[in-house]
């Protein structure tokens, strides 16, 4: 089967690859999988039917990776920036992903959190060129119909949203489209997941934001979302639809509503292979950190009690991961959950209050709180730091600046060493300023946010502040779910991912007090938590591919990186 109806990739003799492509001259400068640009050779550009088309020099991919970084950097504003890098990603996915490569530490923040979160506020005035695929309340009956107008015949890897909760700035109808291509960016770019096996959708089911409803270039439904049965009913058309046209493709749920997340991702795990990254993913890279900070303490998980702010789809998310290692670090269920508390907007989550049914799992029993002093029927953040001695504050909120001082100062009374995570994104809607949680700590705290923040000058001093990006886990977490051809994506192979992202943390990243590898090293991340991710699948019966049976650790790292895509042009020849 080919990869493309435009384009195949084959062998020669040699064991070198050339692309066969089926269209030539104009239309082929107009496919951003296929086009070269500049970098045609002359040879290409006369049996292409290019003679004309292009300026008399070919560039090598350095020469135009140099062109294009200094448009980048000729942006002040980092919006004007991701307009300028999408627009190359729809021209040139080859020079826009090399990019991409050689400055990915500073190109992440701009196609990803915290820029992203305005160029889906932007998206309908922005918008210059279609990518992926839509389905909307019109038309989902023909959804497997309108799949077929796709051009991949090989798609591995769908990052799907209805745009209900997008980062915290919440309903964004159509606009969270943004996050599914920014999202796939990193799939290839750190996850080596080739942009030719890659798919966003959105999935438009209306949106209850009034200022988009009465926005005359909205480009989504305009009509209000849809619940209950009949929101079921378009994931269950769209999910047979994809399952027919791409068998081997994974979802990644993006996105969604707390409510809608956790329901979702039970009906569908065991029908498609799938996962929840703001629930999982989220979860995953938190712990990852919570345990590598535990090292800079000298502590073991065991030892420390965990207070959540935030009990939504990130929230649960992580409150699910942290009983999880604490089970695995020899506590019983019971013992690991006492050591979790979670709040929501309405204070401490108890077993005595009405709450959804997705956060009755992390409920206290009231009985644990006898003895507290709480001022409301319900504690709040103070409270609970105080009262349950917290050594670990972890925010999911969303809500800026709640991380008061004294409750950074009461979480530091009850350890030398707090772990203050302000992890809510974008950038404006963190819980803590990691230079206030520093302050406040007289330097104390271990502190990881979600957007990226500079490192900390205090009194002379340097502290890193360590950036818990989603990007050291669902890139490793998706590839390894490709080449493992998973069946499911088992819980045991999402917390595989967050070891092995702990585990594979740098030292020289730790001697330096940071709980997170360097962002640059992303891609090397991305292969260990794949191969983690293969072997797991094995262990747990998932894995469809049977010749990963009885490979060793290494080996699946070796065939990780032998399967893993680099941004490199490839000669032409016709069919």
């Amino acid at each position: 089967m080919p990869v493309s109806r435009f384009y195949d990739v084959k062998r020669n003799a040699d064991g070198s690859r050339y692309l066969e492509v089926a269209v030539t001259g104009f239309t082929l400068l107009r496919l951003p999988l296929m086009n070269k640009s500049t970098a045609f050779t002359l040879e290409e550009r006369r049996f292409l039917g290019l003679e004309g088309l292009l300026p008399p020099h070919v560039n090598t991919l350095e020469e135009q990776k140099t062109r294009a970084y200094q448009r980048v950097k000729a942006y002040d504003a980092p919006i004007e920036k991701h307009i300028y890098l999408r627009n190359l990603q729809d021209r040139n996915e080859v020079l826009f992903f090399a990019l991409l490569e050689d400055h990915i530490e500073e190109m992440l923040p701009l196609l990803y959190t915290p820029t992203v979160g305005e160029a889906v506020r932007l998206f309908s005035h922005i918008y210059r060129f279609p990518r992926g695929f839509s389905v909307d309340t019109g038309n989902v009956e023909r959804c497997k119909q309108l799949l077929l107008n796709v051009p991949l015949e090989d798609v591995r890897m769908i990052v799907a949203t209805d745009s209900s909760a997008i980062l915290g700035i919440g309903d964004q109808g159509f606009g969270g489209m943004a996050i599914s291509i920014g999202k796939l960016s990193l799939y290839t770019a750190a996850g080596g997941v080739a942009p030719d096996k890659s798919l966003p959708v959105g999935l438009d089911v209306g949106t209850d934001r009034d200022s988009l409803l009465e926005d005359p270039l909205y480009l989504g439904v305009r009509h209000k979302r849809l619940t209950g049965e009949a929101y079921d009913k378009f994931l269950d058309t769209f999910v047979s639809s994809v399952s027919a046209r791409y068998p081997k493709a994974i979802i990644q749920w993006e996105d969604l509503s707390k409510d809608t997340a956790f329901k979702v991702l039970e009906r569908y795990r065991k029908v498609v292979p799938s996962f929840n990254d703001d629930i999982q993913g989220t979860g995953a890279v938190t712990l990852a950190g919570v345990l590598n900070a535990c090292k800079l303490k000298n502590e073991r998980l065991r030892d420390q009690v965990i207070v959540i702010h935030g009990a939504g789809a990130g929230g649960a998310g992580v409150a699910w991961a942290m009983i999880e290692g604490l089970k695995r670090d020899g506590l019983s269920d019971a013992e690991a959950r006492a050591k979790v508390l979670v709040l929501d907007s309405r204070g401490l989550l108890t077993s005595d209050r009405p709450m959804e049914s997705y956060k009755l799992p992390y409920a206290q029993p009231i009985a644990s709180l006898e003895g507290w002093g709480i001022a409301g029927k319900y504690p709040d953040l103070l409270e609970t730091v105080r009262n349950a001695k917290a050594t670990v504050l972890l925010g999911l909120s969303g809500q800026s600046a709640c991380f008061t001082e004294p409750v950074v100062k009461a979480v530091l009374q009850n350890t030398p060493r707090p772990i203050i995570f302000p992890l809510s994104n974008p950038t404006a809607n963190t819980e803590v300023l990691p230079e206030d949680a520093l302050r406040w700590t007289n330097g104390a705290a271990i502190v990881a946010t979600g957007s990226p923040f500079p490192d900390v000058m205090l009194e002379g001093k340097t502290y890193p502040v360590g950036q818990g990006n989603n990007a050291f886990i669902f890139p490793g977490l998706g590839f390894g779910s490709i080449l493992a051809r998973a069946k499911e994506i088992t819980d045991n192979m999402v917390m595989e991912a967050a070891y092995a992202l702990s585990e594979n943390t740098p030292a020289s990243s730790l001697e330096a007090g940071r709980v997170y590898p360097p962002i640059d090293g992303l891609r090397e991340v991305s292969l260990k938590v794949a191969a983690r991710v293969m072997e797991r699948a094995v262990r747990d019966g998932v894995a469809a591919e049977f010749s990963l049976r009885e490979k060793s650790l290494a080996e699946l790292e070796v065939i990780a990186a032998e399967k893993f895509w680099h941004p490199r042009y490839l000669p032409f020849k016709t069919a």
